[in-house]
């Protein structure tokens, strides 16, 4: 079977969502491209939608969280015509874009972003395509416009408990693939504390947090392990700045003149973030729908900090309405939450019980048997053609 996988730059998730699948598809004997669809389209506006996002979710939460908002409560009908820029790309780059796919010539099609699932939605309006199309919400919620994409004919949505929602929104219920968000079938996998532990050479048995900023690691840590500091508890601090290098340097020499309670572990990029969650008790990070899923994954109780405007905000209302994550606040500093969950007698067991009816880390598997379902019998494969994308 020969499966495209199309993605956008904005923030790491979506990539590492369509990574997930394509590794699992290509485990299975499927023929796999993945494609940054605006890498094809226009580079400079695969930059330009790369770039704006990071600067307008960190310096112009305000704004964001508007535009957020209008999207949200009233859909693409808002920005019609050529006054949604993302429509207008997308009805230019069309024809463009759907030569490649008629060259990869794909039994079916999974979209990891809106925008991806918008251009493959013009372009089966246009009988271009005729692949069957799965679009994947990556948060917590239902983002803007998948209402507005009626010839994608699967959204798979994080939850169960997201479905009423989806519906509300405009998506027909039959469309719709309750199956979680893809992770790694490493997260899937058990470690036992100890063994997580030998792995990262720590103390299996003193308290751990694991800290994360988002991929590209925007955290102040330093202000963080100050606080936890004041606690005056022996905690055991996994600290990943992501591809932040500028973060970890400053880390790596604030910990050379600490002096606290608290063992300090510095880390850059990493990829063996399953482990870390294996040996944490809890994540104080930002609540990227993929981050959000893989600690659901592990059962790892969340400290929630600093959500980027709209869909992380949403993604924080769920975790608080379910009974699996703290907010930390201005009035309710990451001290505080972190005192109030160890020292709660039973609240981290009973959080991770309720994780475990709400998580899928089986998501990648059953997304994976969907698509698969719909192979094409062998004689009416076309040749391979080869690849097309980045992988």
């Amino acid at each position: 079977m020969r499966v495209l996988l199309l993605s956008v730059t904005a923030g790491f998730g979506h990539h590492a969502t369509a990574k997930a699948v394509s590794d699992e598809l290509k485990g299975r004997g499927a023929v796999v491209d993945t494609i940054d669809v605006y890498e094809v389209i226009n580079r400079f506006i695969k930059e330009a939608i790369d770039k704006g996002y990071l600067f307008s979710s960190k310096h112009t939460k305000e704004l964001y969280r508007l535009f957020y908002s209008l999207a949200e409560n009233h859909g693409q009908s808002y920005w019609s015509g050529a006054f949604q820029p993302i429509n207008l790309i997308n009805d230019l780059g069309a024809k463009k874009f759907s030569r490649c796919i008629d060259d990869f010539a794909p039994d079916a099609i999974v979209c990891t972003h809106i925008f991806a699932a918008q251009l493959v939605d013009e372009l089966k309006k246009r009988e271009l395509v005729a692949a069957p199309t799965y679009g994947i919400c990556t948060d917590y919620t239902i983002q803007p416009f998948w209402e507005d994409v009626p010839r994608i004919e699967y959204v798979v949505i994080a939850s169960e408990l997201l479905t009423h929602r989806c519906v509300q929104r405009g998506v027909e219920k039959e469309r719709i693939l309750p199956l979680g968000i893809p992770v790694h079938p490493k997260f899937n996998r058990p470690i036992s504390r100890e063994d997580a532990a030998a792995a990262l050479g720590i103390d299996p048995a003193r308290p751990t947090i694991l800290l994360m900023g988002g991929s590209m690691g925007y955290a102040n840590h330093e202000k963080t392990i100050d606080r936890l500091s004041e606690l005056g508890r022996p905690f055991q601090l996994l600290v990943v700045c992501g591809n932040n290098k500028k973060s970890y340097a400053h880390l790596t020499k604030y910990v050379e003149g600490y002096r606290g309670d608290c063992a300090i572990y510095p880390y850059g990029f990493v990829d063996n973030v399953d482990v870390m969650m294996g040996a944490a008790d809890c994540i104080i990070t930002k609540p990227g729908g993929l981050t959000v899923s893989e600690a659901l994954a592990r059962r790892l109780p969340m400290l929630l900090v600093d959500p980027i405007p709209g869909h992380e905000e949403r993604n924080v209302e769920f975790l608080l309405n379910n009974g699996m994550a703290l907010a930390i606040t201005k009035t309710f500093p990451v001290d505080e939450a972190v005192y109030n969950l160890f020292n709660n007698p039973g609240r981290i067991e009973t959080i991770r019980k309720l994780m475990a009816t709400v998580a899928h880390p089986d998501a990648t598997d059953r997304l994976i048997d969907h698509v698969l379902s719909l192979a094409p019998a062998p004689a009416e494969r076309p040749a391979d053609s080869g690849g097309l994308g980045m992988e």
